[in-house]
């Protein structure tokens, strides 16, 4: 009896705090890396860090005056010299932790190995960023970050910066239009790129741009968000008159910029400039994003009088691509498949689009039109996104650089919501005026009637 009691006494505890741990772990990851695979994984780095950087081939040869320093104050065995390790710095989802390398070595040497010391200190995954000649930083993840995406709490979001979505390093991934001013995004139905517009849609709401859509589905997409666009274009027909419009208003500010380039003597070189952001404050014109939803059908033609309408509308989206980054108009291009065979133009308006995100697509193709020209081997890794993880993208530019990233859960009463709120920040454009979409008025709340049924006072 006394040892029954002794087992539950030791037994329970340890039971409980093993069936807590597990469920932790599988429901609850970031918590359970913070108790348990943080410690563990220091302890980890720190006791192997010598072998396994030396099993890596890491190491190199000590120096002369090393080798004489050991042998004349200690008979031990002179052993190869790893990267020298900097600071141990955790994170709520892994470590960070920076190696300068030693004369010889290489950043490549380090990624190389990255899946070795991956599975030699019991984490998800170790990616490798170059800070500065000779220094890089290994980046620990303690979980796969992207099966519940928590977009980190410190986000620095700026003019013309969303951030849209949680790479699969941890680390935020910022749609900056002033980087990148032009964007493919690709993906099947039900492959989460609804859910990437709506975050972009959202976040830039609450700037001073002017947003403008082109949603040939009828609007079922950007129509919620009507009280923030300056113009939506719902079919071919209004598209067809919104582009030239948009073109008119890049060639009035370019005119803004030569005006300004008609340098007077004495001019200081500051104000020189070649794009509208070095216009003075007062000066200068809002920014434009327009969003193409279902790209493809503004190629689709069914008449000879359709295909000249859509000539026309390719090379005036050709143009905007061309020339619209210095007068501050950028394109968010989204379908669902993006190649030549939609037509003339289509191949050159997408070269001009420089940054790539592609969902999960239908065939291999799809993915080789998005990224087949920019990250060769990023194809593989989008034809593998499974159906069960919507949001789930890869995404590259024309570095050859590509990422694994998801975008958080956003219902769309949340972001119709922002954009309602954000209402009084739409700019005033005269030439866009004819294209305000129509916002319907909410009805008013029903006021609850009184609780106490009121009772005449009698005498």
């Amino acid at each position: 009896m006394t040892d029954l009691a002794t087992l539950l006494e030791v037994g329970g505890p340890v039971a409980a705090l093993g069936g807590g741990a597990a469920y932790a772990r599988a429901r609850h990851p970031g918590v359970y890396w913070s108790a348990v695979g943080l410690p563990v994984s220091t302890v980890r780095l720190l006791s192997s860090y010598g072998s396994v950087m030396e099993a890596c081939g890491l190491t190199v040869a000590p120096s002369r005056l090393r080798v004489l320093a050991v042998k004349a104050t200690s008979r031990r065995e002179v052993r190869p010299v790893p990267p020298r390790r900097g600071i141990i710095r955790p994170t709520t989802t892994g470590l960070r932790v920076r190696l300068r390398l030693a004369p010889g070595q290489e950043p490549a040497d380090v990624a190389a190995s990255a899946e070795r010391l991956r599975h030699a200190w019991g984490v998800h995954a170790v990616y490798v960023t170059t800070l500065k000649p000779g220094v890089v930083e290994l980046r620990l993840v303690g979980f796969d970050v992207l099966r519940r995406v928590r977009m980190p709490r410190k986000l620095r979001p700026g003019l013309l910066r969303v951030p849209v979505a949680l790479r699969e390093d941890a680390t935020p991934f910022v749609r900056d239009y002033r980087t990148v001013p032009h964007q493919l995004t690709l993906g099947a139905t039900l492959s989460g790129k609804s859910m990437y517009l709506r975050h972009l849609v959202a976040g830039l709401a609450r700037q001073p741009v002017a947003l403008v859509g082109i949603d040939c589905k009828r609007g079922v997409e950007l129509a919620p968000f009507a009280p923030r666009l300056s113009a939506l274009a719902t079919d071919p027909e209004q598209a067809a008159e919104l582009l030239p419009v948009l073109i008119r208003e890049m060639e009035d500010r370019y005119d803004l910029i030569k005006a300004r380039q008609d340098i007077a003597p004495g001019t200081p070189d500051e104000e020189i400039t070649s794009d509208i952001w070095g216009l003075p404050e007062h000066e200068r014109p809002v920014p434009v994003v327009l969003f193409v939803d279902e790209v493809a059908e503004l190629f689709l033609v069914a008449t000879k009088k359709d295909e000249e309408r859509r000539d026309e509308m390719v090379t005036q989206l050709i143009r905007l691509a061309q020339l619209g980054r210095a007068a501050g108009i950028y394109l968010e291009v989204c379908g669902q498949r993006f190649g030549a065979e939609l037509g003339k133009g289509a191949t050159m308006l997408r070269a001009q689009l420089t940054g790539r995100v592609c969902h999960r697509v239908n065939d291999e193709a799809s993915a080789k039109m998005a990224l087949g020209d920019i990250a060769p081997e990023a194809v593989s890794a989008a034809c593998a996104i499974a159906p069960e993880l919507p949001g789930l993208a890869v995404a590259g530019d024309t570095s050859g650089g590509w990422s694994r990233i998801r975008t958080p859960y956003l219902s769309l009463g949340d972001a119709a919501e922002t954009c309602r709120e954000s209402a009084h920040l739409v700019p005033d454009l005269p030439a866009l005026k004819p294209f305000r979409p129509d916002v319907p008025v909410r009805p008013p709340a029903e006021t609850p009637g009184p609780v106490v049924r009121p009772r005449p006072v009698t005498d």
